[in-house]
């Protein structure tokens, strides 16, 4: 089965793009997302390059891009969430797409109001490059769920210098997340969606939770992690032999030369006294 990369499959698009003219493509037409998480909706176009008039070629160059909320066409006076013709903007919207073939946008902090139909419209320097794909992105917020805890490793009972890495997920959300970690109560400093524990110490014993940083009420149920002592490796109880060989060798000649010392000087004053 081949394997598709991200830049392949972005390629293939553009192509399709390409191969049937002026176009907007939805590579998610649908998604779903947790309330104060962050959902990008990826997006294409291809704009027309230009009209026929009176048998005369006329360039067009795309002067707008917009996206809008529920309405179908997003065009005249519809409210829009985001208008590169607009100053006023809602930062929770970003617009990572360009003028000419990138059109994605990214909803930070999300809201139950953004359960919606989002569609993009790209405006020419002429009614004739005006363009909406009216199918849409539909994203579908989920106020409710809470945040789980994904171990890397099946075992809750881990030896000390062995690695785990704890992953906050969401049965709905697979998009960027910023997420706060506590360990008993208290919160760690780590604000991504992995924890990652190495080597692992008796300190890391404990129960760990998560939430979305916007929303806390998605705090998880409690994950705990117990580290144990652990068996010594081969290579550890070879190092402690050989060290206790050591030391015994060096305690027996210390030993030895001790005692060869008082004996000489015992013989010695023996001989002065005789």
């Amino acid at each position: 089965m081949a394997v598709w990369d991200k830049n392949t499959l972005w390629g293939l698009l553009f192509l399709l793009a390409g191969a049937v003219g002026q176009t907007v493509i939805y590579p998610l037409t649908s998604t779903c997302a947790v309330r104060g998480s962050t959902v990008t909706l990826p997006c294409i176009f291809t704009p027309r390059k230009s009209f026929s008039d009176g048998g005369k070629e006329v360039p067009l160059k795309i002067v707008r891009v917009r996206w809008c909320k529920n309405h179908e066409i997003c065009q005249g006076g519809t409210p829009s969430v985001f208008d590169s013709n607009s100053a006023n903007r809602d930062p929770r919207y970003q617009y990572l797409g360009d003028m000419k073939t990138k059109c994605t946008l990214q909803i930070r902090d999300v809201q139950q109001g953004d359960s919606a139909t989002f569609r993009f419209r790209m405006e020419a320097d002429h009614p004739e490059g005006h363009f909406t794909n009216r199918t849409g992105v539909t994203v579908r917020v989920d106020d409710g769920s809470k945040m789980r805890i994904i171990s890397s490793s099946d075992d809750k009972k881990l030896s000390r210098g062995e690695t785990v890495t704890l992953l906050c997920a969401s049965v709905c959300t697979f998009h960027q997340l910023e997420v706060t970690w506590f360990k008993d109560g208290h919160a760690l400093s780590e604000t991504g969606s992995s924890l990652l524990l190495i080597p692992l110490t008796a300190e890391d014993s404990g129960n760990y939770t998560c939430a979305l940083k916007a929303n806390m009420e998605t705090v998880s149920e409690p994950y705990s992690l117990q580290v144990e002592a652990g068996n010594l490796n081969e290579l550890t109880v070879v190092r402690l032999v050989l060290f206790s060989a050591h030391m015994l060798l060096i305690v027996t000649v210390a030993s030895v030369i001790i005692k060869r010392t008082c004996c000489l000087q015992h013989r010695s004053r023996s001989a002065a006294e005789s």
